[in-house]
């Protein structure tokens, strides 16, 4: 298989993804985040290394050929994608072939402000972008972002694209510890965020060894830090529970108080609720008290 395809693999949130990769031989980055999983590297405005449009297009036909039944094709990159300078006529490429077969890019959010780049990003299905800070101070030392690019000027672009976008919006959240992990910065976040009404918010964490030496937070921190936002965004821990996280006994009340700030996902419930407060939570699902609504293939279960 070229070096450009990877997967399919199995994704919770998107179904069976196969990934194209828009920088498979070098980091092409215009951030430096302390928590990526490359190396360290400069930070560039542009590629410099560029994959030709036809090879890319010829790649991914004949994995789509070879792979049946592809719920998702994710485009991302060793970096940013949206600095892959065809972009728009990539994806227009793509959608000529496409069939059922649903499209997601995963970027940085930095090139949101490019009507260039929102051109392209509007032929998506599903665009998910990065804001791990709402503050200047923030972002510059968690996601050292390249000199050019200013945090404002993203999140302006973010708003402008999502008047003009018909897809699922998605954010991602990346929490770490001392950094980005505290109730002002959430706050922040959440105002943003309540302008912006995203399809779905992510949050997580570091999961694999990161370039620089900061630490994750914890799964309970995430679900504390998860209750500084609205009750009415979807926000989805992305980060596994542990088995030995502690359950809790909610009483009925107990859980509809709870589901009135936060609505959870089936995966808060396992990972949160003991089996008495389980049953709890199906006796008032049954007879209609709770609901759940699909938010870009994640079931959320909220208040009725």
């Amino acid at each position: 298989m070229s070096k450009t395809i990877f997967g399919p693999v199995n994704s919770r949130r998107f179904g069976k993804s196969l990934g194209v990769d828009l920088s498979p031989g070098t980091k092409q980055c215009n951030f430096d985040c302390l928590y990526c999983e490359l190396e360290p590297a400069k930070t560039l405005a542009s590629q410099s290394s560029v994959v030709p449009l036809k090879s890319l297009v010829s790649d991914i036909q004949e994995a789509l050929e070879s792979h049946k039944n592809i719920d998702v094709l994710t485009i991302t990159a060793n970096g940013e994608p949206t600095l892959y300078p065809y972009l728009d006529e990539l994806i227009e490429e793509i959608n000529k072939f496409k069939g059922n077969t649903k499209t997601l890019i995963l970027s940085n959010g930095s090139t949101i402000a490019d009507p260039v780049v929102q051109k392209a990003l509007l032929k998506f299905d599903s665009v998910k972008l990065s804001l791990d800070c709402a503050t200047a101070k923030c972002f510059k030392k968690l996601d050292r972002p390249e000199s050019s690019i200013d945090l404002e000027q993203i999140k302006e672009g973010m708003l402008a694209f999502k008047k003009i976008y018909s897809g699922n919006l998605l954010i991602e959240i990346l929490f770490v510890k001392d950094l980005n992990d505290n109730e002002q910065e959430v706050a922040k976040l959440n105002e943003f965020l309540l302008q912006l009404q995203p399809t779905r918010v992510d949050i997580g964490t570091i999961d694999r060894p990161p370039a620089y030496k900061i630490s994750p937070v914890s799964y309970e921190k995430l679900h504390q830090l998860s209750f500084g936002f609205d009750s009415s965004l979807h926000i989805a821990i992305a980060t596994k529970a542990p088995t030995s996280l502690e359950k809790f006994d909610y009483t009925k009340e107990e859980i509809l108080n709870t589901l009135a700030r936060r609505p959870l996902t089936q995966s808060d419930i396992e990972a949160l609720f003991s089996k008495e407060a389980q049953k709890h939570f199906q006796e008032l699902l049954s007879c209609g008290k709770i609901v759940k609504q699909d938010s870009s293939g994640v079931l959320f279960y909220k208040v009725a």
